[in-house]
């Protein structure tokens, strides 16, 4: 069955358009184009010719334009749009007339870089010219790292690459910094948070270099459609950036189907769980072999669906390629094989989590299931954007999960379509972030008297710190570094947590090999004694946690049930910093605490018990902004009904802050307190998961107005008596009073807010 046939049988199907809340289809649009611009090498045309490619689109042509004229530019379009030639043309134009011409090439993968790579050597290949382009990352082999500071005209790396290995050792990269006249910064939208808020530092760090060894060059920047473009690359690099946005690139038709599993009971407003239902859509598709990628939103999740999938693929010798998991913590190899073996058409299924939401080239696919709305209007639409790829048909469905924001998304589809309130956020003046590579910078180049640091504020001060710290030395008018230590070994640009865990199989005593790795964070839930830890739906069961050495040691069995584990979470106030009228702003202390995992059966995700969990606790100093309530307010209500209406605001907020603020659910976090140990009254918090913040809960404290007012509006206009996982949650959570509390509560935390 074809994909036209399978669309055709479910809109026949009455029990699969039930569930249906939205079937939108976008129509087929044809391609727009322009002239190539004259500044451009002429052989550039020649080639793209060779390949198949006549003209150019309206913005690949404005684009090259605009960087002809000089200016920094950001190229807005959906995903296959041809962004790719929108760089690649002017940085191959440059070299021609110039060889002595360099670009850097910054991706937030690996796996991109090296797909893109591959793309610009096909290009170099059809103009039949010496132009030397290479990648380099973790994987690059050392013999071949000098060939490439020495000869490389395209570099082509990561952030954390540029970070850790380039910019401290610049002095080995003179020609590059010499003759560097682009650097291309593509899926810009990926940099936001913790990672676009170090980004941003490093490229004042590289910039920094370039101003030392007299080169000055011109950014281009790629990214996805997301609210604030502009703002977001203005930020990144410091400068002013010319927009580009009018698409020209072709469109096939896409059937994107919003589907909300049935409800089970519909008394407490539970619903089939979204995993079961993905499970069940997936094998439809399987077994019509429509290639097609599922998106799930954890890697538990994937594991999950990726065992159930290959028991349906097998084939009669136990083979069951044809479906692949794929995530984070994959070896670079294994990776690697995968997307070869997608654009093969090797793999009818591919089961991932957002690590394929990027440009990654992974071939024609057809279909797109979403487990759980992804958290961002951009994310859905780049992950949808993964079918299609090649202007033919395509279908995605989102699959609802019971979470607060899936299900508004599944009840308001025009939220979805119509509007884009997302903004990517990122602070790179963050203190704990912007002393990190200030060290960093002092230890590339030493700093002069009133030399500034990009456009941040406070290197004097700075300065001071460090040197009283023992950690630079001032002479004469010079700063140097004084330290011992490399500063940059000390950073993660993604994170906070720097060590990553080793995960070794040791089912066969004479053979322990690493089959994963997993950052620190994550360990303690996934990794801890007695978890079942799957691999491309393989299971292993951890026998020892090394926490000290940062490694896992499994052993291969088969069981019928995984496990989860729950997270504690404790916060105490280290300092206030803004106070308003019933509201506060400051850093606080988040201490987390794994003390249980659960067993859950693998076919029904029902619990089969539980067992404990014996590692340290861990401690964070992030930002937080609170709301409280007087003695007096709260003194009106029994506390059963105001525990209920808090928790109900509370379940509000986690579906109105993504929505806003542009972050994973999983960036912020909001916790009440019936009786704060931070305020003595009645609280709500609202804090960064990430060490030291990034300036989210700033936002939020700002803007307390405007989103008390949105989740007052939301739960109004909830269909449901008493609550629902679409407001303030199910009644089984929130209580029988939880939606009439939660009304009356933020009635009186908007009068303060106004």
């Amino acid at each position: 069955m074809n994909l036209d046939q399978l669309l055709d049988q479910l809109r026949d199907d009455p029990l699969f358009m039930s569930c249906v809340t939205n079937w939108q289809v976008l129509p087929q649009r044809q391609a727009s184009y322009a002239d190539a611009p004259e500044a451009l090498d002429g052989r550039i045309m020649a080639a793209l010719q060779k390949r198949g490619i006549a003209q150019l689109y309206t913005h690949q042509s404005s684009c090259i334009e605009a960087v002809a004229q000089g200016k920094d530019v950001v190229v807005v379009t959906p995903t296959a749009s041809g962004k790719t030639l929108c760089y690649n043309i002017p940085v191959l134009s440059a070299i021609l007339m110039n060889p002595d011409a360099r670009a850097l090439y910054l991706f937030p993968t690996k796996a991109l870089s090296a797909d893109q790579v591959a793309e610009l050597y096909e290009l170099v290949t059809a103009l039949d010219v010496d132009i030397k382009t290479f990648t380099y990352d973790g994987d690059t082999p050392a013999a071949a790292r000098r060939a490439i500071r020495q000869a490389g005209h395209v570099v082509v790396s990561n952030p954390d690459m540029l970070h850790s290995n380039i910019l401290p050792h610049h002095t080995k990269w003179v020609k590059l910094f010499e003759n560097l006249k682009y650097i291309v910064i593509d899926e810009i939208h990926a940099y936001r948070g913790v990672f676009g808020s170090n980004l941003a530092n490093v490229l004042r760090r590289l910039l920094r270099l370039c101003a030392f060894y007299g080169s000055h060059p011109q950014f281009i920047l790629c990214s996805a459609t997301i609210a604030n473009p502009q703002e977001l690359a203005q930020t990144l690099i410091g400068r002013p950036v010319a927009m580009i946005d009018n698409n020209g690139a072709p469109l096939g038709e896409k059937h994107i189907i919003f589907y909300n599993p049935p409800v089970v009971n519909r008394q407490l407003g539970i619903r089939k769980s979204a995993l079961h239902e993905t499970r069940r859509l997936a094998e439809v598709l399987l077994r019509n072999r429509i290639q097609t990628i599922v998106f799930a939103k954890s890697r538990v999740q994937v594991e999950v669906l990726t065992k159930s999938l290959k028991e349906i693929a097998k084939d009669p010798l136990g083979q069951s390629g044809r479906v692949r998991g794929y995530r984070g913590g994959y070896l670079p190899g294994e990776r690697r094989d995968i997307e070869r073996s997608l654009r093969g058409g090797r793999v009818d299924m591919v089961v991932s989590t957002n690590a394929l939401e990027l440009g990654i080239d992974i071939g024609a696919l057809d279909a797109c299931l979403l487990c759980g709305y992804p958290g961002t209007i951009a994310s859905t639409w780049q992950q949808a954007g993964r079918a299609g790829r090649r202007q033919g048909k395509s279908m995605t469905i989102m699959v609802a999960s019971s979470a607060a924001i899936d299900q508004y998304i599944a009840g308001h589809p025009e939220y979805f379509f119509d509007q884009s309130p997302e903004h990517a956020l990122l602070n790179p003046d963050n203190l704990y972030i912007l002393l990190s590579h200030f060290k960093c910078a002092a230890y590339e180049l030493p700093f002069k008297d009133g030399e500034p640091f990009g456009n941040a504020l406070g290197a004097d001060s700075m300065l001071q710190y460090l040197q009283e710290a023992g950690i630079l030395r001032h002479v004469g008018d010079v700063w140097h570094w004084a330290a011992e230590d490399f500063p940059a070994s000390e950073i993660s640009l993604r994170t906070a947590m720097t060590e990553n865990f080793l995960i070794i199989d040791i089912t066969n005593p004479a053979h322990h090999r690493v089959v994963g790795e997993m950052d620190r964070f994550t360990v303690p839930m996934l990794l801890h004694e007695n978890a079942i830890y799957m691999h491309e739906g393989v299971q292993f069961q951890v026998e020892q946690l090394d926490f000290d050495a940062c490694k896992a040691f499994i052993r291969r069995v088969e069981v019928d049930y995984y496990t989860d584990a729950d997270l504690n979470v404790s916060l105490s106030l280290l300092d206030v910093e803004l106070q308003g009228d019933n509201a506060a702003y400051g850093e606080v202390k988040v201490t987390t605490l794994v003390k249980l995992f659960k067993k859950m059966k693998l076919d029904t995700g029902e619990s089969l018990g539980y067992g404990p969990v014996r590692l340290p606790e861990t401690d964070m100093h992030t930002q937080a902004m609170w709301l409280t309530l007087s003695p007096e307010e709260a003194g009106q209500y029994p506390k059963d009904s105001l525990q209920n209406g808090m928790m109900g605001i509370c379940n509000t907020l986690r579906i109105v802050l993504p929505l806003y603020l542009m972050c994973s659910p999983r960036d912020i976090a909001v916790s009440y307190q019936v009786k704060s140990p931070m305020t003595d009254r009645p609280t709500i918090i609202v804090y960064d998961t990430s060490p030291g913040g990034v300036g989210l809960a700033e936002k939020a404290y700002h803007m307390r107005g405007t989103l008390l007012a949105h989740a007052r509006q939301l739960i109004q206009g909830c269909d449901c008596e008493q609550g629902c996982p679409s407001c303030v949650g199910p009644v089984g959570e929130v209580g029988e009073d939880g939606k009439a509390m939660a009304l009356q509560l933020l009635e009186v935390l908007r009068a303060h807010a106004q």
